[in-house]
């Protein structure tokens, strides 16, 4: 079976560099592939990516070493189920803020016994290979998005339920839903201490600390303070910045600063 690299990466100690697929188009993805990324998330949930793109996007992955993941739109198992069965070996899932809700998800990643993931490894058996079956449950990641209060206040349940792999921490939401005004790289003490109390719930027990960014500083900066999977933007937002970059110099337009860009 072909690998999961980014276990291989966390196993070293590293921490890996994911990138946004949020561009519904398989050369998008291409392009993107082709830039040194550890993983690349397909993200069904906010823009306009569908089933039927994504798994055109997944192919043309294949060819790169980065590993295929997808943000699903909902907590909902059958589209989790679908989209490992397309290729992906990870997914991460929006606004887990129980432990019930924790448990569904991982079980729809994983085979029985540890789960209850249906049996139809239809493209996947291509990309990872014919014994797929027998090692995805070793394979597959399952990272829970903390974005809500109520996940905050279920956090060490959450952070305990068997099967998981780690968390993704989505700030934007988590800020909002706790009162506060940033949205992403949040410098507010008390969200900086939240952040950390995170990291260091799941470093207590071996989990992953993800987390979207809007910069290469804070992005070197939590990857620092330990945590080992960081996403920068989006390819849409990477996009638009180097093209208003290179128009604002050719027009001798000065750049305005300390406008924070959305996380996507």
């Amino acid at each position: 079976m072909r690998p999961n690299r980014l276990r291989q990466i966390w196993q070293d100690g590293g921490a890996a560099v994911n990138g946004w697929l949020q561009l519904p188009h398989g050369f998008a993805a291409e392009v993107m592939a082709a830039q040194g990324w550890d993983s690349l998330t397909v993200d069904m949930q906010h823009g306009p990516v569908g089933y039927d793109v994504a798994l055109t996007m997944l192919q043309a992955l294949s060819s790169s070493n980065a590993t295929p993941l997808a943000r699903v739109p909902w907590n909902e198992p059958g589209i989790i189920m679908k989209m490992l069965d397309a290729g992906c070996y990870g997914i991460i899932c929006p606004m887990v803020s129980t432990p019930e809700e924790a448990q569904r998800f991982v079980g729809a990643c994983r085979y029985p016994p540890k789960g209850y993931r249906s049996f139809g490894p239809t493209r996947v058996s291509f990309y990872a290979g014919s014994d797929y079956a027998q090692h995805a449950n070793d394979t597959v990641i399952a990272l829970a998005m903390i974005e809500t209060a109520q996940a905050i206040d279920n956090l060490d349940a959450i952070l305990d339920t068997p099967g998981l792999d780690g968390v993704y921490i989505g700030p934007a939401d988590l800020a909002q839903g706790l009162g506060y005004q940033e949205r992403v790289d949040p410098k507010h003490p008390d969200l900086v201490a939240l952040l950390d109390r995170i990291h260091e719930g799941c470093s207590r027990r071996g989990l992953i600390t993800g987390i979207h960014v809007a910069s290469v500083e804070y992005a070197r900066g939590v990857i620092d303070k330990g945590f080992q999977f960081v996403t920068v933007l989006s390819d849409g937002r990477l996009l638009a910045a180097a093209a208003k970059h290179a128009v604002d110099r050719i027009k001798g337009v000065v750049a305005e600063e300390g406008k924070a860009a959305g996380p996507y």
